[in-house]
């Protein structure tokens, strides 16, 4: 086997491993796939009507409810990794000649995969409650890039945090603060709606220009055209937003890999 074919090749071992893993684990099914929707579910039905959006509320919230999706799945890989990190299975890998690089790069495919299968079932959940876009092709492929971008730097970002953790019972929580930022943004309702304080923290964290790219791509604004007044970005333009969005994207990511990567070569 060539140098260039084994990374590969014990990449997707890795990646069938952890698969696996997920599939007999009902709770993380639970969690990435259907937990989104019960809250989709409870805020479109419950509490939709109370909220003054000035648009259908469906609409407004599809984008921020993708990104618990992203979200809501992460506790899982972050208490695997660690588990890996904790529990002796490294030093199999290591007798059996397996890339570390093939460790780090299965959770994080894995990690990535079943988000987008999340936000899938969230989008077409979003569909049969009424959902409707007036996005074109390119809109689209637009989104699901940003969806892709996201879903890809949390990934990261969480194998890093289950590395960095020191039990796999702490593991969990360590990514807490990424399935709460969602609703400390404009997923839930416009920043400009929120008190003195927390709408500068909504306006300011990275979260929120992903939402705001989405739900303009979704809504089919046109690249040159402004958000509408309310949101979070107070009308910033979509180019700018989608710009800001992937440049969080980008850097969390870079520094998701880097970082699980020296931890990983520091306590294996």
């Amino acid at each position: 086997m060539s140098t260039m074919s084994a990374p590969l090749t014990d990449s997707r071992i890795m990646l069938r491993r952890n698969v696996k893993h997920i599939l007999r684990n009902p709770v993380t099914i639970f969690n990435g796939a259907l937990m989104p929707v019960v809250v989709m579910l409870l805020l479109v039905y419950v509490f939709g009507r109370a909220f003054n959006v000035g648009e259908r509320y469906i609409e407004y919230a599809t984008p921020g409810l993708i990104l618990l999706a992203i979200s809501y799945g992460l506790s899982g890989t972050a208490v695997s990794v660690s588990s890996d990190m904790t529990k002796g299975i490294i030093n199999r890998f290591k007798v059996m000649n397996v890339s570390r690089g093939a460790v780090l790069t299965g959770h994080m495919v894995a990690t990535r995969a079943g988000s987008l299968i999340a936000v899938a079932v969230i989008i077409s959940m979003a569909f049969a409650l009424g959902f409707r876009s007036a996005a074109t092709v390119g809109d689209w492929l637009g989104a699901i890039g940003i969806i892709a971008a996201t879903a890809f730097a949390a990934a990261w970002l969480t194998v890093a945090l289950g590395m960095a953790a020191k039990t796999p019972e702490s593991a969990g929580l360590t990514v807490v603060p990424l399935m709460l930022l969602p609703f400390v943004s404009s997923a839930i309702v416009p920043a400009a709606k929120m008190g003195e304080g927390i709408r500068q923290f909504a306006q300011y964290q990275p979260f929120t220009p992903i939402i705001e790219s989405l739900r303009g791509l979704l809504a089919g604004t046109p690249s040159a055209g402004t958000l509408s007044a309310g949101t979070a970005s107070g009308g910033t333009p979509l180019a700018q937003n989608v710009a800001v969005a992937l440049a969080w994207c980008a850097g969390t990511a870079l520094v998701g890999y880097l970082w699980s990567r020296a931890t990983f070569s520091r306590r294996a």
